[in-house]
């Protein structure tokens, strides 16, 4: 398994995706704080997408002292884009960006990672 193995979406055949995933500083759920501070991040990061009609935020999944959260939309980049300066005011780091360009059905799409 990669370093971002999940599907979570598999029915999605025709939308690309931004996938995040950020290393928390706690143990394996994260903290209250981290908890709350991921919920902040959520609200931004779905309201900077709706504001650019760019695509869907999706939601998030904690593990392993690990955060993934999840977005798609039919242009990557777009969806990045307007993604960004809500990612830039996150504190959690390390952090990545997985673009992916395709269904996630298909093995030969592209994809890009985005050091955060």
């Amino acid at each position: 398994m990669g370093l971002f193995s999940r599907q979570p979406r598999a029915e999605v055949t025709s939308e690309q995706t931004v996938t995040l995933r950020f290393q928390l500083p706690s143990g394996p759920g994260g903290t209250a704080t981290d908890t709350d501070s991921v919920a902040s991040l959520e609200a931004g990061l779905q309201n900077a997408i709706a504001h650019a009609r760019v695509g869907e935020f999706d939601g998030s999944e904690f593990g392993d002292g690990e955060v993934f959260l999840y977005a798609y939309g039919p242009d990557a980049d777009k969806l990045f884009r307007a993604m960004r300066p809500v990612l830039t005011a996150f504190a959690p780091r390390p952090g990545q960006a997985l673009l992916r360009y395709g269904a996630d059905n298909d093995p030969r799409a592209r994809e890009a990672i985005v050091e955060l």
